[in-house]
């Protein structure tokens, strides 16, 4: 991922309190839409301001897509409440529920955007995401600051100690910091990344992706709209109420959806992105920073939902939990796309 201003990462990115308590939702079938600020008239005429355009240049460049079913192997970098736990991974498998399992707008409806981009063999991203493995590093193996090479040390000692096999084909590695453990560039440029481990670290080259917790580090950069910076006070939207009433989390949960489709598309950083750089690549999650329902554009996020308690949120997950999380680019629509869509 190419790194953001802060202007963007003041609509997009987002991460996890530890401090707060994740609570089950239950289902509402009739939830209000709600829009928490509305934009100037000029991108409110139109429903379909959504990001679209013609002027973006997503290409393929021949390289693989996670065609399998996908194994997430996650590692929970830190201390981390249960509940904490239980909410990240609800949402992980609520990418594959059924619709039995999520009413509409769902996760899994939200995935399918990500599951249009194919290789040049003509295979899809896949459907399936499983969680195939944990491993909890108590002991912050590699101190309470990473880097992008010591957190792949991260991935290295969970990958020779043995919890975790070295999964080339379908495995991805998710590392999650708590909220005590700073990361180069953490709230300054990003609140997550995606890249494939070095070999001369690891051992082997393995898709991977990092998201942190911005809890007591930067709530307003990393978790908003729940969290909102200090000089939009008066001037701006108010911050939202989370949907499982955990700041840090529930804006965690839009970075790692986020991760998960760029990574899906985009393993190796060699498939799918825009621009010449792929070193600095601006990828499907990228175009639709800060997006999350119909109409968003220009520093507004979009029509969302609202239940009877007043939270917001865009998707229905697993166990009657709900999300919000930030929209993707469709290669069909040329247009960021979200299952919540009015129009």
């Amino acid at each position: 991922m190419s790194p953001l201003t802060l202007i963007f990462l003041f609509i997009f990115f987002h991460t996890t309190s530890v401090n707060s308590i994740s609570t089950q939702q239950t289902l509402n079938l009739k939830p209000e839409y709600y829009n928490p600020k509305l934009p100037p008239s000029t991108l409110s005429a139109s429903k379909k301001y959504e990001g679209s355009s013609d002027l973006v240049n997503l290409r393929y460049h021949m390289g693989p897509v996670l065609s399998s079913p996908i194994n997430i192997y996650i590692i929970w970098y830190g201390k981390w409440a249960p509940s904490q736990k239980l909410l990240i991974k609800d949402f992980l498998l609520s990418i594959s529920a059924n619709h039995r399992a999520a009413s509409s707008p769902s996760v899994s409806e939200w995935w399918r955007t990500a599951t249009l981009y194919t290789d040049q063999t003509g295979s899809n991203v896949s459907r399936t995401v499983l969680i195939a493995g944990e491993y909890q590093d108590l002991k912050y193996s590699q101190g309470t600051h990473l880097t992008r090479l010591t957190v792949q040390q991260v991935i290295g000692n969970a990958v020779k100690s043995a919890p975790f096999p070295v999964d080339h084909k379908n495995g991805i590695y998710l590392i999650l910091t708590s909220n005590d453990v700073t990361m180069q560039d953490f709230c300054r440029a990003v609140c997550g990344f995606h890249y494939f481990t070095f070999p001369s670290m690891v051992g082997y080259t393995l898709p991977y992706a990092w998201v942190g917790n911005s809890g007591k580090q930067c709530p307003e950069v990393c978790a908003y709209p729940f969290a909102v910076p200090g000089y939009m006070a008066g001037g701006g939207p108010s911050a939202l109420s989370p949907p499982n009433r955990d700041v840090g989390v529930d804006g965690m949960i839009s970075v790692i959806g986020h991760e998960l489709a760029e990574l899906a598309s985009n393993p190796l950083v060699n498939a799918w992105y825009a621009g010449e750089d792929p070193t600095a690549p601006t990828e499907i999650g990228d175009l639709c920073e800060g997006l999350y329902g119909t109409g968003g554009g220009g520093g507004y996020i979009g029509q969302v939902m609202r239940d009877k308690g007043g939270r917001s949120f865009n998707l229905n997950g697993r166990r009657g939990r709900k999300f919000l999380v930030q929209w993707i680019w469709s290669p069909v629509l040329k247009a960021c796309a979200g299952p919540n869509a009015l129009d």
